[in-house]
């Protein structure tokens, strides 16, 4: 008797202080995804928002260390399935769509799928926030590539194959930046969807900070570049010290060429010096992306080793009979 194996869906919810929200989130994914198991991570909440997600129906599990990156690194490690959707649980963002979001994955398939945020209520996302995610996702798309429009959406879905290749490093907001690295700088298949971005119901309260929060992103993206395109990053810096050097040196051979002498003697063994300061920094920026190469090998390899995406249930030999009996991978559930 062939047993057919069902992909399996997981929706991961982090919360800090959410109880105004996070009922809704969990009832509208549930009504979207009857099949998928929704797990509620509360990151140190105070108010009542572990009782308001159980009692919709979510598994709640604890990350104690503050930061929605430490939330998405204990989620992506601790849940195993087919497609894993992310969403904030403040409500801002459209929950229904996730039916079009994870079948969208499978029909891919892809690796990821955003979900890009068309604003549909004054006020929902203030002018700071609209000009910061502007700038640093115009960061992105000049350092890795074009393949994204909202890299600070936080309403994903993902593979299994992405999340078990995702180093997830950062602490934070900056997750969905390294996320969005993550997947251009692999060239992993990622496709966007617009979803309605509405203002929080009342009692909710935004934990993002434009400036401290958007000065995290930059420095981010700037420490990610310096790692995943370090010959780029070490030919600035080798041409800004030639750069240098030459207009010290300038002088120097002047002097040399018109009196046959070298007056300046300390100011030529400077800019000797910052010359091959620069050299030594081109070198080793060289050796850099060879590792960079062959780390992203390896990323890779490891992202090869799950199988893509598929709707389409498995079968798999079981005993004799007349036909197939469905049955779904084990997760735990409510």
């Amino acid at each position: 008797m062939g047993v057919v194996v069902e992909p399996t869906i997981a929706c991961v919810v982090p919360c800090h202080n959410e109880e105004a929200a996070v009922g809704k989130v969990v009832r509208d994914l549930r009504a979207a995804l009857p099949e998928a198991v929704v797990y509620v991570y509360d990151n140190a909440s105070t108010d009542r928002t572990v009782e308001v997600a159980r009692a919709a129906g979510a598994i709640v599990r604890q990350e104690p260390r503050k930061g929605k990156g430490n939330v998405i690194r204990r989620a992506f490690a601790d849940v195993d399935a087919d497609a894993l959707l992310i969403v904030d649980g403040d409500d801002t963002y459209d929950a229904s769509r996730a039916r079009d979001m994870v079948d969208l994955l499978f029909e891919g398939p892809y690796d990821q799928v955003v979900g890009a945020r068309r604003v549909t209520d004054d006020g929902a996302y203030r002018t700071g926030h609209a000009v910061g995610n502007k700038f640093l996702t115009g960061a992105v798309r000049s350092l890795f590539g074009n393949d994204v429009t909202d890299m600070l959406s936080g309403y994903r879905v993902f593979s299994r194959r992405f999340v078990k290749s995702f180093p997830a490093l950062a602490r934070e907001f900056e997750t969905e930046t390294e996320m969005t690295i993550h997947a251009l700088h692999l060239r992993l298949p990622t496709a966007e969807v617009v979803v309605d971005y509405r203002v929080r119901p009342a009692g909710g309260e935004s934990k993002l900070r434009t400036y401290r929060d958007g000065w995290r992103i930059l420095r981010v993206i700037l420490d990610l570049a310096r790692r995943e395109r370090p010959s780029l990053v070490h030919t600035v810096l080798a041409g800004v010290l030639a750069l240098i050097s030459v207009v010290l040196g300038i002088p120097v051979i002047a002097d040399f060429v018109r009196t046959g002498t070298v007056p300046r003697v300390p100011t030529a063994i400077l800019a000797a010096a910052i010359m091959t300061i620069a050299a030594l920094v081109l070198l080793v920026g060289y050796i850099l992306e060879s590792l960079t190469h062959m780390r992203q090998e390896q990323t890779r390899l490891v992202h090869l080793s799950y199988p893509a995406p598929v709707r389409t249930p498995l079968y798999t030999a079981h005993g004799a009979g007349t036909g197939p009996v469905p049955v779904r991978k084990t997760m735990d559930g409510p």
